[in-house]
Order: C-alpha cells, then structure tokens, then sequence
C-alpha cells in the first residue's frame, strides 16, 4: 500500500461524521414526530422524506446542484450573507450530504419510537414530563439498537456517496475528492491497482459496518429475552 493516498478517505470520514451529526439533530425530531402524529399529512411528509431513497443520486444531485448555484435565491442568499459558496466546495457536500442522507436517520429511529411501549410514554406525561423531556429521556434510552443502527448506517452511507457528491462538489484534492470519487477517476485513467485497494478497504468497512449492527442487535435480544 505503499503510496497510497488517504486524503479522500479522510475526507470521506468527516464529511460522513459531520452529516451524521448535524442528522442525529435535525432527523431525531422529525423522527419522533412521524412515530406519534396521527395528522393527514404524514404520508405525504414521510414520502418526502423517503425520496432519497428511489430518486437516482444523478437526478438529486442535478436538482441540488441548481438549488446551491449562484443563480438560485439560495445559492445567492448562503454566498451573500454568509460567504459560503455551496457548490464545488466542502459546505455545499456537508448540506448535500444531509439531504441525501436524510431518510436513512429518520426510518430506523421512527420504527424504533413506534414500536415504543405506549403505557410507558403515558405514563411519562402523566408524570408531569414535558414532550422533550419524553423523547431525551425515556424513549431514546429504549430504542438504543435504532439509535445505533441509525447513526452507522447513515455515517456508511455517507461515506460511499457518489452520484450526489460527484455533481455537487466535483473532484477537488483536499476539498470535495472523497473515496469515491477518488476511485471512479482512478477507473477512469484505469489505474485499477490503486482502484482495487481503495475498493477493498471500502468493502471491508461497509462490511465491518452492518456485522457491529447486527451483531450489536443479537446481543441486545438476548439481553432482553428476544433472542
């Protein structure tokens, strides 16, 4: 492996860290929400949240590519106001990234509230506990393993983004080149030696990543006489 460059991993890793955490706040309301509301509207706002999940990388990534450009309000708002150009630059992937991601926090923390005991939530308000005191500490302590599975999964899906990455950031060293993108180029100039390694360590972490889920769930049933 002698050198190998692991910028773009490196990249990779805080892209996926920074979205999984800026999710966990943003999806874990949404999440809660969802699991509790019996509104009209929550198939229409849970099938807004699952459009990641169907619409092909190219065509999220064309749509976020012209929202974040200089030329919509909201490109032109965040570079204005705020300085930050959202295309070709590591801010505009770290929003991307939230957006892409998105329906991959809130689909395991949902299932996990839903399948909360509802005596136990009642009995937390009849207590005198607010909503947020409800969620912070009676039902997030209960749903650990789609706690866990959420916060992986979404960290792994992350880090082998492409489509949405590639159209949004491009391939800029040290700024937007992730894994991989890194990987597809090497493919390209068929530099496949390199493309190999970069392709196995991924493999080897995606599959290190759904063995501690899994192997994380077992122990958790067996704990709870479920195994």
């Amino acid at each position: 492996m002698m050198g190998l460059d692991f910028e773009p991993f490196l990249l990779s890793f805080k892209l996926a860290g920074l979205t999984t955490l800026i999710l966990f706040i943003f999806a874990m309301p949404v999440a809660w929400w969802l699991s509790q509301t019996r509104c009209r509207c929550k198939p229409f706002i849970e099938a807004v949240v699952s459009l990641p999940i169907v619409l092909p990388p190219s065509v999220l990534g064309f749509y976020i590519l012209f929202a974040f450009s200089y030329n919509s309000p909201v490109g032109a708002f965040f570079e204005d106001v705020f300085g930050i150009k959202l295309v070709f630059s590591f801010s505009g992937l770290v929003v991307a990234s939230c957006l892409y991601s998105f329906p991959f926090m809130v689909q395991p923390l949902q299932g996990g509230f839903t399948s909360l005991d509802k005596n136990m939530l009642e009995a937390s308000y009849v207590a005198g506990k607010s909503k947020l005191q409800t969620l912070l500490y009676v039902a997030l302590p209960n749903v650990k393993p789609a706690l866990l599975s959420a916060i992986i999964i979404t960290f792994a899906h992350t880090v082998g983004e492409f489509g949405v990455v590639l159209m949004v950031g491009g391939s800029i060293p040290g700024e937007t080149k992730v894994a991989s993108v890194a990987i597809y180029e090497m493919v390209e100039i068929m530099d496949y030696s390199q493309a190999h390694i970069y392709s196995a360590l991924m493999l080897l972490l995606s599959f290190v990543v759904l063995l501690a889920v899994y192997s994380f769930n077992i122990k958790h049933n067996k704990r709870i006489g479920l195994g």
